[in-house]
């Protein structure tokens, strides 16, 4: 009686496993509903300026030199250096990934960093990126805070500045809905934009109410061609864009009536980016008015008052036209590049007779040349670069032209140290 009871006790796996059935395949087999893929890294910028400058948080997010501040003595108070250490721009993001929705691959994105949203709120733990995307056989709707599409993340520059190139390319990150049609190498994405860290100047400082007052969101529209080749290693991204910006700088006058006066800008785009297995070289023209949102020169002023009785304004636009390029190389561990950018202010089609909102007023032309040195080495980056940067001060004329501007320069000495992950 033991001995049988034994041998059904062996045998009953046996057959239990003969009656299990056999594992799936590998492709088959079920896989989480989501998922989470962290990422980031740790940066520090040690640098000196020659001069002092028009930035953002203590110096670290540079633009472009300030301008003569003469005293009684005839010296220039700005022509003085300065130095700083920071680590703000230290970043932390997640992908997330999850079931099939609505026919679409389905996934959201978080990105934020130390930047904080204000000088006062330096190491303020901030939100770069925030956004879900669904994602078809040809198309892809995007909804959250990203890039602005005039800013191409394709073909931007690649400098070790954290301005990225700021104010000849633009730079903004703005709450969105994008949607994109694919037709095989070519893309058109249409784009309707608020405004959140990014913002418009008016009489009360830069602020959204401006937009939120016109009731309409700030539209793009983009064409763009792009095409990859894995063996030879070469990439072509090119395109053009379109955008336009209405503004409601107020809804009250000074004299407490209601008023609907309004603004708005127009702006265009061109780039492209050529890649080969060694180097790269990028090039973009913007051309638009009131461009301040865009980190750029420009913005609007005054027109004049066309109701004395009631305070009411009317405005124009002041229009900026800037180019830059750059070329780098591919290669690991070393890499170098050369940047170079032009700025224009194009003044305003109307007279202005009254204050101006814009950034750059009194400045006619800015240049920057700012090579670099980077070396990689694992998970980590050591890099250098210097910084050139020219800034015309000069006084507008009517049409918001600056007259008998004379440069004043800015050098930069920048050093970064990386660690990814």
């Amino acid at each position: 009686m033991t001995k049988t009871r034994i041998a059904l006790i062996l045998l009953v796996p046996a057959f239990l496993a003969a009656r299990t059935p056999a594992p799936a395949a590998a492709e088959e087999v079920k896989k989480p509903a989501f998922g989470l893929a962290l990422s980031g890294f740790v940066k520090t910028d040690i640098f000196y300026d020659s001069r002092q400058t028009t930035s953002i948080r203590e110096g670290h997010y540079l633009l472009f030199p300030k301008g003569p501040a003469i005293g009684p003595d005839g010296a220039d108070a700005n022509a003085r250096g300065a130095f700083n250490i920071l680590s703000v721009q230290t970043r932390l993001a997640g992908t997330i990934t999850g079931p099939d929705a609505l026919g679409a691959r389905t996934s959201a994105y978080i990105e934020a960093e130390f930047f904080g949203t204000s000088d006062s709120d330096l190491n303020g733990f901030r939100l770069r990126h925030g956004y879900l995307k669904l994602d078809w056989a040809r198309s892809e709707l995007l909804i959250g805070q990203f890039w602005h599409p005039m800013f191409v993340t394709e073909s931007f520059p690649d400098v070790v500045s954290f301005n990225t190139g700021a104010p000849f390319q633009p730079f903004n990150r703005s709450p969105q809905v994008r949607f994109t049609r694919k037709f095989g190498r070519v893309s058109l994405s249409a784009t309707a934009l608020a405004q959140r860290d990014f913002l418009s100047n008016g009489p009360d400082g830069t602020s959204s109410v401006y937009l939120r007052n016109s009731a309409l969101p700030e539209f793009n529209l983009k064409l763009q061609y792009g095409t990859k080749n894995a063996a030879r290693k070469t990439e072509t991204v090119a395109g053009l864009g379109a955008d336009v910006l209405r503004l409601a700088p107020r809804i009250v006058t000074a004299l407490g009536y209601p008023t609907d006066e309004s603004l708005t800008g127009l702006a265009a785009m061109a780039f492209v980016k050529l890649k080969w297995p060694k180097w790269s070289w990028k090039a973009e023209a913007v051309w638009g008015q009131n461009l301040h949102h865009l980190t750029m020169l420009g913005g609007y002023a005054v027109r004049g008052v066309v109701d004395e009785a009631r305070g009411d304004w009317s405005y124009t636009p002041i229009a900026t036209l800037s180019l830059w390029t750059e070329v780098q190389t591919t290669g690991a561990p070393w890499q170098t590049g050369l940047f170079a950018g032009y700025a224009r202010n194009l003044g305003s089609p109307h007279e202005i007779g009254g204050a101006d909102f814009a950034r750059g007023f009194n400045i006619g032309e800015l240049y920057r040349l700012s090579p670099r040195l980077v070396y990689n080495a694992g998970k980590m980056r050591f890099a250098g670069e210097v910084e050139l940067t020219a800034a015309s001060y000069g006084a507008p004329d009517p049409f918001g032209k600056v007259r008998d501007a004379r440069f004043v320069r800015n050098l930069r000495l920048l050093l970064a140290a990386y660690y990814f992950f």
